[in-house]
This record gives structure tokens, C-alpha cells and sequence, in this order.
């Protein structure tokens, strides 16, 4: 089963600068947006309190990102 995830930062100034970490957020599996966002690391957010990023930037969430999914696929073999 693939997991859609959300890369999203808080935005300036509804944190500390060095809690403006990249959380990672499952994206809902009927795709429905629910009031608040909550990360893998159990950080909740609502409207108006985050950056969407359209690709991993900046300093990441490191308990997001141990609890986030592995890839599931296999890398393809290397050629000799």
C-alpha cells in the first residue's frame, strides 16, 4: 500500500526558528484535509501554521523521519 505524505515546515514565527523543522504528514486516505495536520511525530498543526514544500528542504524532522514508511520497491540490481 503506498502512503501519500505531506513535506511541510511551520511557517516564520509560529515557532522558534530552530523548531522550524520539515515534518512529514500521512496525507488522509480519503484525501479529505482534517482540521489540524499531525506529523509522524505526533506535532499537530492547523491552518495557517505551515509551509508546503513541494520537495524535502531545509533541516527534517528526525523522529518523523524514523517513523515514517520505507520504501517498499526493491532499487533495480547493478549492471556489471
Amino acid at each position: 500500500m503506498t502512503t501519500r505524505l505531506i513535506i511541510a515546515r511551520p511557517l516564520p514565527g509560529t515557532v522558534g526558528e530552530t523548531r522550524r523543522v520539515v515534518h512529514l504528514f500521512p496525507l488522509p486516505a480519503d484525501a479529505a484535509m482534517p482540521e489540524r495536520l499531525t506529523a509522524y511525530c505526533d506535532a499537530t498543526f492547523g491552518p495557517g501554521e505551515l509551509e508546503l514544500l513541494e520537495r524535502p528542504l531545509g533541516m527534517p524532522c528526525l523522529i518523523c523521519l524514523q517513523r515514517s514508511p520505507r520504501p517498499t520497491s526493491e532499487l533495480p540490481a547493478a549492471e556489471s
